[in-house]
């Protein structure tokens, strides 16, 4: 039977009207109330379809939002860079996945109050739910390829459309809705689903096991040394983490407990050192190259962590370096490319006072350097990132002369990609590298040489990207979020 979509009636859930809400918890156990509806709707028009047939309708959910009406400018604390809105207007964003966030909406909306006194509503959007994020709440559902239906899917179901997944709004493009609303959070409920698809496949892990403090890496050598930390860490009752999360949402809480080995590893194998609240620490090795980097910082944005590190090898580009130095970037010269889209390349990606106040103090912990001493094996300065792994084969006229004239300190492949994707989604970033070659000066990565390196560098390095995370996590969340990420006009949500 052959049916025109342009005639066919839409049939949706029943829903309940919008509704004012002062009370942040209750506010958010509606949108949770809103999105469970709408998924089992579609979950349950969808396995009807597949059993029988077109249902000679369209099906139709829609995502939950928060709105606000504001009249009056805020009046807040100046040192503030989130929560409240530049100006008087209506604002509004979708919402996906509430109980996930659930922590991070009552925070929210929590700022919200405090900083404009006014309720939120909460209600049905106007933005159709995809039906395959719907369906990705039930593990035992999967949506067909086309023709594997007797019926062309998007006929009968709302499919993701990438004309509305974008980051108009955290590249400043974003332009008002006809009505004049403007946008609440910095990701639309569609943005953020499409996301958390993408996390789970690239990592292997799902999203609810993401922690609020990401340390990226490029390489495994890493993963081994974080694993045996974290069996530390759950073993002492007093240590504040509950579980470690490894590749396949492998979860254990007990340090003797064994991992089975994974026949396929992800693209960017992901480990997670749990605590209750969210606080612990994330362990991302992204491998090599700037693509990685971004496609990982990218979908974690999403997850609003509270700051992330670059913790990984470079090549050291001064004489005066020694394997096994440090580099803490203060700034980064971008010749990685694949954000030059998105940010151009005179944006200026500043470095961030309290993360670094906090490498550099353990960097001193770790060591038992500190002022003066603390430089023999540190360096502070440019960190150059680069498209090409083999950087040092080509001319060395004009890449050397750039390198000299940025004053750079180290090179490698992501740094600046992680630190220039946590400016445009405004997670606080930083770098701390180790330097394992020095190029330049004939002292090339080589078997032997890397492995006395790994043995005896990888385990310091880690232990003070983990130290500097307990500080963070120890840290008001007010103060880590720097307003030097924040622009002109800025969404109250972080």
């Amino acid at each position: 039977m052959n049916f025109r979509t342009e005639t066919l009636e839409i049939v949706t859930p029943d829903t309940p009207d919008a509704e004012m809400f002062t009370d942040p918890e209750k506010a958010v156990a509606r949108l949770c109330e809103l999105y469970e509806s709408a998924t089992i709707f579609l979950k349950d028009q969808f396995m009807n379809a597949m059993a029988n047939g077109h249902p000679g309708s369209r099906i139709r959910a829609y995502y939950p939002e928060i709105r606000i009406s504001v009249a009056t400018y805020a009046k807040m604390d100046s040192r503030l860079s989130f929560g409240h809105v530049s100006h008087p207007g209506e604002f509004a964003t979708t919402i996906t996945r509430p109980t996930l966030f659930r922590s991070y909406l009552k925070q929210q909306i929590g700022w919200l109050f405090a900083n404009h006194g006014v309720s939120v509503s909460i209600g049905t959007s106007d933005t159709p739910m995809p039906v395959h994020f719907a369906v990705a709440n039930f593990p035992d559902i999967t949506v067909p390829q086309d023709g594997a239906a007797d019926f062309i899917l998007r006929d009968v179901f709302d499919v993701p459309d990438l004309a509305t997944t974008n980051d108009d709004i955290v590249n400043g493009v974003f332009k008002p809705a006809a009505d004049g609303t403007e946008p609440l959070a910095m990701f639309t409920a569609q943005r953020v689903d499409y996301s958390l698809a993408r996390l789970s496949h690239y990592t292997a892990t799902d999203p609810d096991h993401f922690q609020n403090h990401v340390l990226f890496t490029n390489y495994q050598f890493y993963v081994s040394e974080f694993e045996a930390y974290a069996r530390k860490m759950i073993g002492d009752p007093d240590s504040g983490y509950t579980s470690f999360v490894s590749t396949g949402n492998v979860e254990i809480t007990t340090p003797d407990q064994e991992i089975p080995e994974v026949s396929k590893m992800p693209q960017m194998p992901t480990y997670h050192l749990k605590r209750k609240d969210g606080g612990g620490i994330t362990l991302v090795n992204i491998g090599v190259g700037p693509s990685n980097a971004k496609t990982a910082t990218d979908h974690i944005a999403v997850l609003r962590p509270h700051a992330w590190l670059m913790v990984g090898h470079c090549a050291g580009l001064r004489n005066s370096q020694s394997l096994g130095d440090f580099v803490l970037a203060h700034a980064y010269l971008r010749e990685d490319k694949v954000l030059d889209d998105d940010l151009p390349v005179w944006v200026p990606i500043p470095a961030l006072a309290e993360i670094q106040i906090a490498l550099e103090n353990a960097v001193a912990a770790e060591t038992q350097l500190e002022g003066y001493d603390l430089k023999r094996i540190m360096r502070t300065g440019t960190v150059a990132s680069v498209d090409n792994r083999n950087w040092e084969l080509r001319d060395q006229e004009g890449p050397v002369q750039r390198l000299s004239q940025s004053r750079a300190v180290a090179l490698d492949m992501e740094s600046a990609t992680i630190a220039a994707n946590g400016f445009r989604f405004r997670v606080p970033y930083g770098t701390l590298l180790c330097v394992s070659d020095k190029p330049l000066h004939g002292e090339l990565k080589l078997p032997g040489m890397a492995s006395d390196f790994y043995k005896t560098q990888v385990s310091r390095h880690l232990m003070i990207g983990i130290r500097a995370m307990e500080a963070l996590h120890n840290m008001p969340l007010e103060r880590i979020h720097s307003r030097k990420l924040r622009s002109f006009e800025e969404t109250a949500f972080l």
